[in-house]
């Protein structure tokens, strides 16, 4: 079964001038199936975080359709079950990062003894159970990402949509994050990621979508993805370093004039570099 279900859908906002409008998402269609983590990359202002609130039900399509499981996302009983982490969350600074979150728990329809557990645990999977207590108007740029993820995260959603999790996050904060990310992947939990750097998917995703003012114009796993970016390369995971050079002697000793020897995160890259550029070029797709 597919969680999400979109469906050429279409985005027009008014621009200036009366009359004026600027197409933001043009005819997309994408399907997730359930279990599956899926990265949305593309530049900032390709249409990720207006796509994003298009499924979520926020702003209404100019043209298009989105279901989750079939349901429209608007319904509550759909809402309930989807977690969701804004590109900028806000919090209401006088309260504390628990009484943030056991908030987004309530408004969820948590209830019972075992809630403020839950919202303990929420916050220390996050890397935030030492500043629990803190006012959320005190928190840093990294700290307030966190606090967002475990509201996203505290009442245990069938489908997560992240928009740039690890944005503003120190290395550790990032660990964090892939962490939560593998264990959502464990839980066979369905996630929507989007960011604008393809490294960060390319460890966490199953598959990855390129949109490029607008339209999506590249999709396919990883591993497809980074060998049509490896075409000149040779692909190798997780061999040791002097391996890796012992390979690279190896074949300059057979007559290979070049060896490119990447990770799937770099290969992944190239193709996302080519693509948008092909794309911006005339005539090579893009609007």
């Amino acid at each position: 079964m597919n969680a999400i279900d979109v469906t050429g859908l279409t985005k027009d906002f008014a621009a200036g001038a009366p009359g004026a409008r600027v197409r933001a998402l043009d005819g997309v269609t994408l399907r997730v199936r359930e279990g599956e983590i899926v990265g949305l990359l593309g530049p900032n202002g390709s249409g990720k975080s207006t796509l994003l609130k298009l499924i979520l039900g926020l702003l209404a399509p100019t043209a298009g359709s989105c279901r989750l499981w079939g349901a429209d996302p608007r319904e509550p009983a759909t809402r309930a079950a989807v977690g969701y982490l804004p590109e900028a969350p806000a919090f209401p600074p006088a309260l504390t990062g628990f009484e943030v979150v056991r908030l987004q728990a309530r408004l969820s329809g948590m209830s019972g003894a075992g809630l403020n557990e839950r919202v303990g645990r929420a916050l220390a999977d996050v890397g935030l159970a030492a500043a629990m207590h803190q006012r959320a108007g005190g928190y840093s740029l990294g700290m307030g990402r966190r606090l967002g993820l475990a509201q996203a995260l505290v009442h245990d959603p069938r489908l997560l949509i992240l928009d740039e999790p690890a944005s503003g996050l120190d290395p550790a904060g990032e660990a964090a994050v892939g962490a939560l990310l593998q264990e959502s992947r464990a839980r066979s939990r369905t996630i929507l990621l989007s960011s604008h750097l393809p490294g960060q998917a390319a460890g966490c995703c199953d598959r990855v979508v390129l949109l490029h003012r607008g339209r999506l114009v590249l999709e396919g796993t990883v591993a497809d993805l980074a060998r049509r970016g490896g075409r000149r390369a040779l692909m190798v995971e997780a061999l040791p370093a002097a391996l890796v050079e012992d390979l690279r002697t190896w074949l300059r000793e057979r007559g290979a004039r070049l060896v490119d020897v990447a990770p799937p995160a770099a290969a992944l890259e190239r193709t996302y570099r080519e693509a948008v550029a092909a794309a911006t070029t005339p005539g090579g797709g893009g609007p």
